[in-house]
């Protein structure tokens, strides 16, 4: 067969297309990969649109710097959302709205922030708002009383001596010098690692780890939260006047910001909480152990929004032909949290999904199985968008499926970030892992190369997954995700890797082709066992990405 291509077809081609044949022949000769077909035209009709008329920087311009930050229930949240709407409408799309869900309790938004230290010298000082907190009562000027509140012992020491101060509720933190980049991409022995399966009895999730601040109790997540509720009302008992905290994380102006408050209506607003960049919490906290005077000077405004508790998602969809009636679906999470504009988490993944839309419309491809995008609310309050979609359209936690459920092929998702894809998790769904080394195989030189068994988390297409779906989130390069941009006031548009998403754009849009085109359903694990939760999608610990 090579001899062949090489007498009689090499002459007549161009290198490009010699390429093509070369790794047609790559693919027919594998003996897995032979099961599965591969459309190389597509691939370069798609690969043509993505790498080289890209429209994804202008998404990502309007979703961060138009229409960012997008916490649920905000208006900034909505406007994005409308626009999606209008968008994917302008594109062609079928039946694009917004779909509601709920309830999911009050919005709010910061309206103003604005914090200085006038003594013992004036210095304008870097801080974020924390979320579902109430406004101070103008302008506040006092010396803050610090009093480090980590345990209940600490909530009965300062009992009934904090009314109507400024409070800062942490001790200074140690910082270290910078001594490592804080860009990160993949190595090929990381990739190899990941490739692997866990070890037998560990964890198969690649979940990330919270330290708590040092000098804090070890606390599980669930004792964390309760203390987290029981210093919530005894500040707001004590009547402070304001809270201000560091970080347990970042420094050098980034800061990761954190919820102050309560959405559910039925709770009291928490009063008004912000959090300093640690050099500028350092230097209050030493000014105080050293009794020398001090003034802030902090004024904010929130808005709390109790009209409309309930929230949407944006769904729109290309109409399949031949099986219209079975779905390939897509998806990343639209909302943000409030300290920058939610660009790397996760208007990346919006964006990256946008465009797939826009591709596979304007190519038209006469796709078998219908394309659907959603763009989720609430992801970052536990997945509530994606879980309620779930709930509403395919199955519940009692696993009492809808027809939909069993024509359902795949669903797709991106939410690490703004580096590019390097492979993707099963889920330990080994069984489309074949199908999947096929599919990618054309993007290795794109640095596509891991295709891994194990499981990740934190991410929306838990909500498919675990109701025995087909539900899959890719691998993603790290970037500055774990290090600067994730949840901090410098999750902003300047962050973003252009080539990055137009690499992502390609492969995901190439999957969603060719999972619309394959003759059967992607294979599935076993149907899940009903779960103890009833079908709540509201249950369990914060899991937002």
């Amino acid at each position: 067969l090579f001899e062949t291509v090489t007498s009689d077809i090499l002459p007549l081609v161009s290198i490009k297309q010699m390429s093509r044949i070369l790794l047609s022949l790559l693919i027919l000769l594998t003996p897995l990969a032979a099961q599965e077909k591969v459309d190389l035209d597509a691939i370069y009709r798609i690969k043509t649109e993505a790498l080289q008329r890209s429209k994804v920087m202008d998404h990502m311009l309007y979703l961060t710097d138009i229409n960012g930050p997008r916490l649920t229930g905000s208006p900034g949240y909505q406007k994005a959302a409308d626009w999606c709407v209008k968008q994917l409408k302008d594109w062609g799309l079928d039946n694009a709205r917004l779909e509601k869900w709920g309830p999911f309790g009050r919005g709010w938004e910061n309206e103003r922030l604005s914090v200085s230290l006038l003594e013992p010298s004036y210095t304008p000082l870097i801080a974020v708002p924390m979320a579902w907190t109430t406004s101070t009562s103008g302008l506040l000027t006092d010396q803050p009383v610090l009093a480090v509140l980590r345990t209940e012992e600490d909530l009965a020491k300062w009992k009934g001596k904090l009314k109507g101060k400024m409070v800062m509720v942490e001790p200074a933190r140690e910082l270290a010098v910078h001594d490592k980049t804080e860009l990160h991409r993949y190595n090929d022995q990381e990739l190899a690692d990941l490739s692997m399966a866990p070890a037998p009895g560990a964890s198969p999730f690649g979940m990330r780890n919270f330290a708590p601040a040092p000098g804090s109790p070890q606390q599980s997540m669930m004792q964390m939260m309760a203390f987290r509720r029981k210093l919530s009302a005894f500040l707001r008992e004590e009547g402070v006047a304001a809270v201000i905290a560091s970080g347990m994380r970042g420094d050098g102006g980034t800061i990761f910001g954190g919820s102050g408050g309560s959405r559910d209506p039925k709770d009291p607003v928490s009063p008004p909480m912000i959090t300093l960049t640690p050099e500028h919490y350092n230097r209050i906290a030493r000014l105080l152990d050293k009794n020398i005077p001090v003034k802030i000077e902090i004024e904010m405004k929130n808005k709390l929004i109790d009209e409309n508790q309930d929230s949407f998602n944006v769904i729109a969809e290309i109409p399949g032909t031949r099986k219209r009636d079975e779905v390939v679906m897509i998806g990343a999470h639209l909302d943000s949290w409030h300290y920058a504009t939610g660009a790397t988490d996760n208007a990346a993944g919006s964006a990256v999904m946008l465009e797939v839309m826009r591709i596979l419309k304007k190519l038209n491809f006469p796709l078998d199985r219908t394309v659907r995008i959603g763009l989720w609310s609430g992801e970052e309050q536990g997945l509530l968008g994606s879980r309620a979609y779930v709930k509403q359209t395919l199955a519940d936690a009692a696993m009492k499926t809808t027809p939909a459920w069993d024509k359902f092929a795949a669903y797709y998702n991106i939410d690490n970030g703004t580096g590019k894809v390097r492979g993707i998790y099963l889920q330990g769904n080994d069984m489309v892992r074949p199908i999947f080394e096929t599919w990618l195989a054309p993007f290795r030189d794109l640095g596509v190369t891991t295709i891994t068994g194990r499981n990740t988390g934190g991410t929306d297409h838990l909500a498919f997954d675990s109701v025995g779906l087909p539900g899959f989130q890719f691998i993603q390069d790290p970037v500055e995700y774990n290090t600067r941009t994730h949840h901090s006031n410098m999750d902003v548009y300047d962050r973003i890797q252009k080539g990055d998403l137009m690499q992502t754009v390609a492969v995901v849009a190439s999957m969603v082709y060719h999972t619309s085109q394959r003759p059967e359903l992607l294979p599935r694990k076993p149907k899940p066992e009903p779960s103890s939760g009833g079908g709540s999608p509201f249950g369990g610990p914060p899991t937002g990405n």
